[in-house]
């Protein structure tokens, strides 16, 4: 079980850190996007440059699961970006969902491997 957490940690952090890192690089092509309610989400995100602070998280979490040093606080910094691709892809842009939900399986494995570091918060 100890190797499946390190190819989930290092899977899902090297997926945050490509994607996050594509926000401020832009090296993956983006075609054009259809009139939708998810291309005015995605407009308000970039003209507000909100964008960039999920970026930031995204690509800082990611790292921190990379290390491997601190991925309690790494998933901590991703998991509402987790629930908000999730919910974008639910509500919005169904067509991502099956890639949507892999990622939150990965990160749910990881948050119950890592349920130690996490108890403070639950107990009563």
């Amino acid at each position: 079980m100890k190797i499946a957490t390190i190819i989930v940690r290092v899977l899902l952090g090297l997926m945050f850190v490509v994607f996050g890192s594509n926000i401020f690089l832009h090296f993956i092509p983006m075609p054009p996007m259809p009139a939708s309610l998810a291309t005015d989400f995605s407009k308000a995100l970039m003209e507000s440059h909100y964008i960039y602070v999920v970026g930031l998280l995204q690509v800082v979490g990611g790292l921190l699961l990379l290390v491997g040093r601190f991925v309690a606080l790494g998933l901590t910094l991703l998991g509402p970006v987790i629930v908000n691709i999730l919910l974008f892809h639910c509500f919005l842009e169904t067509s991502g969902l099956p890639m949507a939900l892999i990622v939150s399986a990965l990160a749910l494995f990881l948050l119950w491997r890592h349920r130690s570091h996490f108890a403070g918060l639950v107990k009563p």
